[in-house]
């Protein structure tokens, strides 16, 4: 029970994909431009990481260290090509917006560091459950990012959702704020790693303070 807790608090928090790690960086600044976005690229990279996860802890006894990462980058690239044909399959319009990022996937660092430092030692079990926080945590920065670029830059919340949910839900996309213009860096690259930023230096304060408030806790010696 504790290496599960301690695989998905890794995954979510401790040991997040974009906030500790910082890595995916690509796909993350560049599709965060909304939160459909972001949460179509999220369902993929939980997607692959959960696939490739699994796959290659399933043979990591039969494959020898000099061909280690050739055959994880192999894994990860089906892994990648059949979410990505899922995509083109059954949301071909929000496909046509991230499908690019989609494939870049392949060569995501967070993939393979994954691949590398947990699932070629750890069981299917672990390794899956592994890949699906550590693809949570990613897809939590993602939308937490595409929230705010999307209402600081348009003034709206779920715009296009029906890229994913189909035309019958167009009524939850959201005007925060009315009759507005628009802020246009918001929405552009320098706005992205603005917004990154601020993200990672929010979390960095959070854990400082948990970590002031349990040393407060302890017992003082004299």
């Amino acid at each position: 029970m504790s290496q599960t807790r301690d695989i998905m608090l890794n995954g979510l928090w401790k040991n997040n994909p974009a906030t500790v790690q910082i890595l995916g960086l690509c796909p993350l600044l560049a599709v965060t431009s909304s939160i459909v976005n972001a949460l179509g690229l999220g369902l993929a990279t939980i997607l692959v990481l959960v696939i490739s996860n699994g796959t290659v802890s399933l043979i990591r006894n039969v494959v020898s260290n000099e061909i280690r990462i050739p055959v994880f980058v192999i894994v990860i690239a089906a892994a990648v090509t059949i979410t990505e044909l899922l995509i083109q399959a059954f949301f071909y319009d929000l496909y046509l917006i991230i499908g690019l990022f989609v494939a870049l996937i392949t060569t995501n660092c967070a993939i393979i560091a994954r691949a590398e430092a947990f699932a070629s030692k750890n069981t299917i079990r672990d390794s899956v459950l592994d890949g699906m926080f550590m693809g949570l945590g990613f897809t939590a920065v993602l939308l937490l990012l595409g929230g705010m670029r999307e209402l600081i830059g348009n003034g709206t919340l779920f715009a296009n959702i029906q890229l994913l949910l189909g035309e019958g839900s167009r009524w939850l996309t959201i005007t925060v704020i009315p009759n507005y213009d628009g802020f246009l860096l918001a929405i552009l690259p320098p706005g992205a790693f603005i917004g990154l930023g601020l993200i990672i230096a929010g979390k960095n304060i959070i854990d400082q303070r948990l970590k002031q408030r349990s040393e407060s806790a302890l017992p003082q010696t004299a």
